[in-house]
C-alpha cells in the first residue's frame, strides 16, 4: 500500500466519516459536517489514500477567526468575513495507517500553503492528549480569552493552539 496526500474529493466523504469514528468516538460530527467543510473550503481538505482507494486518513482546515473554534458536530452557514487565520479543524488517520510518519508531511503541506496564502498562523483545538503531538510539529497553547467553555465541550484535556507562520 502506498499511502499519499491528494486533494479530498466529495466520493471520499463515507470514508472520512469512517476514519473520524474509529479516531474520535468521543468527538465524532455527522457526514453532513464533513461534505459541509469541503463544499466551503475545498483548498484545505485531504486526505491519506492509495490512488482510487478509500481514504485512510483525512485533513480538514479552513478561514476562521482568531481565539475561536466552531461548536463540534454543527454545519456552518459560510466562513467568517473576517477571517483572520487557517483552523485546523480535523487531523485523523484510519488505525492501518498509523505509525508511519504520514502527518508531518501534510502539516507541513499547509503550513506552506498557508504561509504562500498570506495567513499569519494555523490554530486548532488539541484533543485526546494530542498536545505533545502538535507541540512537535510547530504549534504553541495559546490563552484565547472567552474560550474556556467552548474547550471544555471539546474534553478536559482540550487546548487551544496556535502556528505562527
Amino acid at each position: 500500500m502506498t499511502l499519499q496526500w491528494r486533494p479530498m474529493r466529495p466520493a471520499d466523504i463515507d470514508a472520512v466519516v469512517e476514519v473520524a469514528r474509529l479516531s474520535f468516538p468521543d468527538h465524532f460530527e455527522d457526514r453532513a459536517c464533513f461534505q459541509n467543510r469541503l463544499a466551503l473550503y475545498p483548498r484545505g481538505c485531504f486526505v491519506l489514500a492509495d490512488g482510487e482507494a478509500a481514504a485512510k486518513g483525512y485533513l480538514i482546515a479552513y478561514p476562521w477567526r482568531a481565539d475561536n473554534a466552531p461548536p463540534l458536530n454543527t454545519v456552518i452557514e459560510g466562513l467568517p468575513a473576517e477571517p483572520a487565520l487557517i483552523y485546523l479543524h480535523d487531523l485523523a488517520l484510519h488505525p492501518q495507517a498509523r505509525g508511519g510518519g504520514v502527518t508531518g508531511a501534510i502539516v507541513e503541506r499547509l503550513a506552506e500553503q498557508a504561509a504562500g496564502d498570506g495567513w499569519p498562523a494555523i490554530a486548532l483545538v488539541a484533543v485526546n492528549d494530542a498536545v505533545n503531538f502538535w507541540r512537535r510539529h510547530g504549534f504553541a497553547e495559546h490563552a484565547a480569552p472567552g474560550m474556556a467553555a467552548k474547550l471544555a465541550s471539546y474534553g478536559a484535556d482540550a487546548r487551544y493552539m496556535i502556528r505562527r507562520l
